[in-house]
């Protein structure tokens, strides 16, 4: 068998695991209870794409999509979702934090205080223990991504009454995410409603998602021809090796999200327990 052959053989494997799960899901919850995450990412892309193909195999609507602005986003990001949320006649909702964007508008040093905030992210703040007057408006700080991704996040959950979600996680992406599970079952509490995680594609590795992209000929941002392999906030993600595509750089044996803050990678559990994705 050659190289092509393992390949192609490996991916079809990889995504038939994936429309079982998918499937499983429409099993359990209505169409219209479902939602999906989407960052314009690969992974998140990758998901989008196998859901759709089964939504196609099956005769079946897309579920809506939801998608996080968390302030600080690559242009180019921007243009990828829009481009493909029509090409694939998406229901995509842009979700965002105004309460906090208004806020930091108001401090030329991008500085927000808190009792400028609404009572929901007041109260969000007191959720997290952060105990003081202000906070720098950084979409991954501890603060900020928690109100500009997560608190979002439930927001659209409560607001769409949604029973399950989508997300494109894998499991070797970081070392909170190695025990995660493909359904995860969130019980309600304070702020948060009951909902359950769908991750399609934890049995991916980062490998994995280029050579089924490649295969299948999956769209992806232009920004990983330029050598970004995790894309986060604009103004934090970092390239990881200047003009070699992603695909192309030695992924077994260097860091995947080493171009990512690494204050919040460390944090990475206790935002996940606070609902974060």
């Amino acid at each position: 068998m050659t190289k092509n052959e393992e390949i192609a053989t490996k991916c079809t494997e990889l995504v038939k695991k994936s429309k079982e799960v998918i499937r499983e899901s429409f099993e359990r919850f209505a169409l219209d209870d479902m939602a999906i995450t989407w960052t314009g990412g690969k992974d998140s892309t990758t998901t989008l794409w196998i859901i759709r193909q089964v939504c196609q195999e099956d005769g079946i609507k897309i579920p809506k999509v939801m998608t996080i602005d968390e302030g600080d986003a690559f242009p180019e990001i921007h243009d990828f979702l829009n481009k493909w949320a029509e090409e694939w006649k998406l229901d995509l909702e842009w979700c965002i934090n105004q309460d906090v964007i208004d806020a930091a508008a108001k401090n030329p040093d991008s500085v927000v205080t808190v009792k400028d905030l609404n009572k929901r992210n007041q109260a969000e703040i007191k959720r997290i223990g952060y105990d003081h007057n202000v906070f720098p408006f950084e979409a991954e700080s501890y603060v900020g991504n928690h109100l500009m991704k997560t608190v979002v996040f439930n927001e659209y959950i409560d607001r769409h009454a949604v029973k399950g979600i989508f997300q494109g996680l894998r499991r070797d992406e970081q070392s909170a995410r190695k025990q995660d599970e493909y359904f995860e079952c969130r019980k309600a509490e304070h702020l948060i409603p009951e909902h359950t995680r769908i991750k399609p594609i934890l049995h991916f590795t980062e490998r994995d998602i280029w050579d089924n992209m490649m295969f299948n000929k999956i769209p992806y941002c232009v920004l990983y021809e330029k050598g970004y392999r995790s894309l986060g906030a604009a103004s934090s993600s970092q390239i990881a090796q200047e003009g070699v595509p992603a695909w192309e750089q030695d992924l077994e044996h260097t860091k995947e999200r080493a171009g990512r803050r690494q204050d919040k990678e460390k944090m990475m559990k206790r935002l996940r327990k606070l609902g974060y994705m």
